[in-house]
C-alpha cells in the first residue's frame, strides 16, 4: 500500500473551505519584536477540553467511556458542574455517535439528564446530537491509488460546526471516523492533523474517544490505545479510564463485588502510573428511563456517571488542596531541613503539614495519607545534608509528574 501524502493534505485549509491557497511562507516572526500579551489557553471543562486542542479518552469496552463523555457534554451545555470538573464557559456541544444508532444515543443522553435533573429546556440550543451511521462517510479514506485522502465527513462536519456555532465536538469512537489503517503511523498522523487543524481554524475543542488494545489496563498508560502511537501522540489532552482494581477497592473500603462500578480517569500524557489518590474518580449508576410498554413493561436501564470521592481519609482532598500540601512538603522547612515520613519524626513530621491544610483530619489519617503518597511514588525519599544536624539525612521530595491534575 502506498502511504505517500496525497497532495490534498497539503491543501488542508482549502479543503476545509477557507477558500484560500496555502501560504507561500511560514509566517515566521522575530522573537525580539514579540512584546504583545500572550493569551491564556482557552480551557472549557477542567483540564479535559480546551479550544484549539484535540482530546481523547482511552478505555476498555464497558468501562463507562461514553457515559462519562455524555455527562461532560451536559456539564458544558448547561454550565453546571456535573462531573466534579470546573466549567469555565457554557458551550454549544455537538455529540456525534458513530457507533450507536439514534435511539441508543437518545437513551444515553436522557439517562444522564434524568439523573442530573436536567430538562429539555436546559439544553435547547446548547446540546446537539447526531448518529449518522455510514451515510456520513469518513474524515479520510484511501483513494484508488491507496493514498490517504480527505473524505465527505470533513466538509459536513465543518458546515455543521459553523451552522450550529459549536464550541466542542465529540466524535465517538475515533476508529469510526476514518477508513485508514489504524496501525499505520503515517496515516493516523494525517487524521489527527486534520482534526487539529479543524480545532485551530474553528477555535473549538475536538474530542475523539478511543478503544484500547488487548492486554492489561494500566491507569495513565496512553499506549493502551489501539493502533499506531501517532493517535495518542497527536492529542494534547489524552486521558485513560480504568476500572477500580481489587487493591484500590480494599484501600477505599469498596466491596469487591461493586468495584466495577467505580472508574478512575488519569492523564495519559505522563509516562508513569499516577497514584490512585491523585486520580479523578467516577461512579457508574443505572438509571431507569421509564419507557416501558406492553411488551417490555420494565423499560430500559441505562448507565450514567457521577463524581465520586474516596471516603474517610481521602474525603475532601481536592486536587487544589493536595497540590498545596505537596508544595509545602517539597519546599521543606525554614531552617533547611526536609520533612520526613518516619514514625518517630517530630518537628520534621510530614503528616503535620497535611493536618495544617486539612485541620479536620486526625493524626492517623494524615499519617496514612503520607504513607500512601510515599508508596505510590508521589513523595520520594532522597538523601540530603542536614544544615542543623550537620549530617546526611533522608527527606521527602515531590515527584511533580505525579501531581493530581498534571497536564503536559
Amino acid at each position: 500500500m502506498n502511504d505517500e501524502i496525497n497532495p490534498e493534505i497539503l491543501k488542508l485549509s482549502k479543503v476545509l473551505a477557507t477558500g484560500k491557497e496555502p501560504p507561500t511562507d511560514l509566517g515566521e516572526w522575530d522573537a525580539g519584536d514579540d512584546d504583545d500579551p500572550i493569551p491564556p489557553r482557552q480551557w472549557l471543562l477542567g483540564n479535559v477540553f480546551c479550544r484549539r486542542f484535540v482530546s481523547s479518552l482511552i478505555a476498555d469496552g464497558g468501562t463507562g467511556k461514553t457515559a462519562l463523555r455524555v455527562a461532560q457534554a451536559l456539564a458544558l451545555a448547561t454550565g453546571r458542574n456535573l462531573t466534579g470538573e470546573h466549567v469555565f464557559q457554557r458551550c454549544r456541544v455537538l455529540l456525534i455517535s458513530l457507533e450507536d444508532d439514534k435511539d441508543e444515543l437518545r437513551r444515553r443522553v436522557k439517562a444522564a439528564m434524568f439523573h442530573h435533573d436536567i430538562s429539555e429546556a436546559d439544553v435547547k440550543g446548547w446540546l446537539f446530537l447526531a448518529a449518522p451511521g455510514g451515510k456520513a462517510g469518513k474524515l479520510m479514506t484511501l483513494d484508488t491509488k491507496g493514498r490517504p485522502t480527505i473524505a465527505s465527513l470533513a466538509a459536513t462536519l465543518k458546515q455543521t460546526i459553523q451552522r450550529r456555532n459549536i464550541d466542542v465536538v465529540c466524535l465517538d469512537p475515533f476508529v469510526k471516523t476514518h477508513g485508514l489503517s489504524e496501525n499505520d503511523n503515517n496515516q493516523m498522523d494525517q487524521v489527527i492533523e486534520l482534526l487539529a487543524n479543524l480545532a485551530i481554524e474553528m477555535n473549538i475543542a475536538v474530542d475523539v474517544p478511543h478503544h484500547t488494545a488487548k492486554g492489561g489496563a494500566t491507569p495513565g498508560n496512553a499506549d493502551r490505545g489501539r493502533g499506531a502511537s501517532a493517535i495518542k501522540d497527536g492529542g494534547r489532552l489524552v486521558y485513560t479510564l480504568t476500572t477500580m482494581s481489587e487493591d484500590e477497592a480494599e484501600r477505599f473500603g469498596v466491596p469487591l463485588a461493586d468495584r466495577r462500578l467505580y472508574v478512575r480517569m488519569d492523564s495519559g500524557k505522563v509516562n508513569i502510573t499516577p497514584p490512585a489518590t491523585a486520580a479523578k474518580w467516577f461512579k457508574l449508576t443505572s438509571v431507569a428511563l421509564g419507557n416501558g410498554n406492553d411488551l417490555y413493561p420494565a423499560g430500559d436501564y441505562v448507565q450514567t456517571v457521577e463524581p465520586w470521592a474516596a471516603p474517610g481519609t481521602w474525603e475532601g482532598l481536592t486536587d487544589d488542596l493536595v497540590n498545596r500540601i505537596l508544595t509545602d512538603i517539597d519546599a521543606g522547612m525554614p531552617d533547611g531541613e526536609r520533612y520526613s515520613d518516619a514514625g518517630a519524626a517530630t518537628t520534621r513530621a510530614a503528616w503535620k503539614v497535611v493536618q495544617k491544610h486539612a485541620a479536620k483530619k486526625t493524626e492517623k489519617q494524615c499519617r496514612e495519607i503520607v504513607a500512601i503518597w510515599v508508596k505510590e511514588g508521589l513523595l520520594l525519599k532522597e538523601t540530603y545534608h542536614s544544615p542543623v544536624a550537620r549530617k546526611d539525612r533522608e527527606g521527602l521530595h515531590v515527584d511533580d509528574m505525579k501531581r493530581p491534575g498534571k497536564v503536559t
